[in-house]
């Protein structure tokens, strides 16, 4: 690769430096997705969801990672009887300090029950131990900090046809205690692995009245006209990520499309509180709405952004717990029922107007408004907005705000960045500003959610709190300070690509993959100096359109 883009505050305390990839060489199919660190044999761990695996690299060297061995589930009998059948996919890895690995695995039709995976990865080849059986649709785990339990997010999405929609749910499972002895003689705790260590929070307390305002609840299977749910609100939350406090008693679950985060109490799996995020009033916060104005537009416009985020992480500061929030943005689009639309749609095919209103704040009519130039191309929901009796969009609803918040465990916003990353991504990059990731252009993602923010993890260097953030369409990662968390300040942009090369575009695609770098980022993992191999802190970013696994060093600039 040639050098990766980079750019950073005048004061930024160090750099991002690849050192090293492994890549899969398959191209926009899921081949790398998320990454867990295994300090004592220095190895990670990296979700394959194109071969429904998690491939383990041997990382003794950052600078040519090795593969050594796959876990794979199929055939397994799990804890409950159920057999994991051939087509079963891995979402998550996690992975404890003596060595014990758990995979969420979605099940070959998604909205069947699906597994969670325990594995002791201590030899060169995996032993599998066993599974529990979980929701439908594990997405992500992850482990308390002393590794008694696995979190399982069960996000129970619908089908296309919204025939049949899961409740979601949060498994918490009770893992075999600490592994012992290495080798042939290794006791792995088999027999601890029963049905009965599974206990799940649901959310059914919400149901009716109970739901906290300014939860997004919408669509569904009555809105599809295939049903009258008996538990609607249940049926519509969908976990899409976990956070556990440092003492392991609480965890904070993302309910994406909802906008909301849930407070789990670990010890009984019960959702105590539901925390809706709000929005980024757009009329203070610029961006660039766009895709077809003819270059970089941040402005501020009659828009709110739903925040929507995908990963999610949280620290504690002087007895305060803080959850950040990496504000990724997504829909509800399936064949019986979509909420998506640009704004030039409305008014057009039966759907409502635009009220006029809205375009008076910005100074315009409504066929002003609509134009491509300014917010005809922006992509709305259809679920929130409409005033019925006038008939008309009142407000603008988007996806995703294009950055990152962090919020107190009771959920009032403490930071937020606002404008930041695409500020940054204009004075990096500014002839691939908002850039998809299969292929090169200019403003490609400006009317769909910018940079889209998906993975963070955070991380401690020399001593300060850092946030690492993946940018899923033009890819890269932001970091920034946040020790202190109302102050939280941008340190360096870093993007292992090659802008020069455009995969989709290109007649060998082989080739391009090769040289192109790393496009779509996804999971991150964080190794602190104590257990790096080269002695620094390293970040590990996973980029699920290029298959590759790339190996970050941080280094000082000071």
């Amino acid at each position: 690769m040639p050098a990766p883009v980079r750019h950073s505050a005048p004061d930024a305390a160090f750099t991002l430096d690849p050192v090293g990839s492994f890549e899969t060489g398959v191209f926009d199919a899921s081949a790398a997705e998320i990454v867990a660190w295994y300090a004592e044999d220095e190895r990670t761990l990296v979700v394959n969801a194109r071969t429904g695996t998690v491939d383990m690299l041997d990382v003794a060297d950052p600078t040519n990672p090795v593969k050594v061995a796959e876990v794979s589930a199929v055939g397994l009998t799990a804890a409950d009887g159920s057999v994991v059948p051939e087509g079963t996919v891995a979402n998550s890895v996690a992975v404890r300090a003596d060595g014990l690995a758990v995979v969420a695995l979605e099940a070959p039709q998604k909205t069947d029950e699906g597994w969670l995976l325990v594995a002791d990865i201590r030899e060169q080849e995996p032993v599998v131990l066993g599974a529990y059986r979980v929701g439908a649709l594990p997405d992500m785990v992850t482990l308390t900090p002393r590794g008694d339990r696995a979190l399982v997010a069960n996000e129970g999405e619908p089908t296309d046809d919204y025939r049949i929609d899961p409740e979601g749910s949060v498994s918490v499972v009770t893992l075999p205690k600490q592994l012992t002895n290495r080798g042939r003689s290794a006791q792995h705790g088999t027999a601890a692995i029963t049905q009965d260590a599974v206990a799940t929070a649901d959310f059914r307390a919400f149901e009716g009245d109970a739901l906290p305002e300014g939860v997004r609840v919408f669509g569904g299977r009555e809105d599809a006209g295939t049903g009258t749910p008996a538990f609607p609100v249940s049926e519509n939350l969908e976990p899409e990520y976990i956070t556990v406090s440092q003492d392991g008693r609480t965890a904070w679950v993302s309910l994406q499309e909802a906008n909301t985060l849930a407070v789990l109490d670990v010890r009984t799996a019960t959702v105590t509180d539901l925390l809706p995020l709000g929005t980024v009033d757009r009329r203070e916060v610029a961006f660039d709405p766009s895709d077809r104005d003819g270059g970089i537009n941040l402005g501020t416009w009659p828009v709110q952004g739903y925040r929507l985020p995908d990963a999610i992480d949280s620290y504690r500061v002087r007895g305060t717990d803080y959850v950040i929030t990496a504000n990724e943005g997504d829909a509800r689009d399936y064949d019986a029922y979509s909420e998506e639309a640009r704004v030039k749609d409305l008014g057009q095919d039966g759907l409502p107007p635009v009220c006029e209103g809205v375009a008076e704040q910005a100074g315009m009519s409504v066929e002003q408004l609509q134009a491509d130039a300014n917010l005809g191309r922006l992509n709305i929901t259809l679920a929130q907005g409409l005033e019925e009796e006038a008939g008309c969009y009142a407000e603008l609803f988007t996806y995703g705000t294009r950055g990152f918040s962090i919020f107190d465990g009771q959920g009032a916003l403490v930071f937020d960045s606002g404008s930041q990353f695409e500020e940054n991504i204009a004075e990096a990059v500014p002839e691939f500003f908002n850039s998809n990731h299969s292929e090169t252009n200019l403003e490609g993602r400006s009317d769909d959610k910018g940079p889209e923010p998906e993975g963070l993890v955070l991380g401690e260097v020399d001593g300060r709190t850092y946030a690492f953030i993946g940018l899923e369409r033009i890819g890269g990662v932001m970091v920034y300070d946040v020790t202190v968390p109302a102050e939280a300040s941008f340190v360096t942009y870093v993007n292992n690509r090659d802008f020069s090369v455009s995969v989709e575009d290109a007649q060998d695609v082989d080739a391009a993959l090769a040289a192109a770098g790393d496009l779509g980022a996804e999971g991150l993992a964080f190794v602190p100096a104590a257990e790096s191999p080269t002695g620094s802190p390293l970040l590990i970013v996973a980029n699920e359109v290029s298959g590759t696994t790339t190996f970050f060093e941080v280094t000082d600039l000071r």
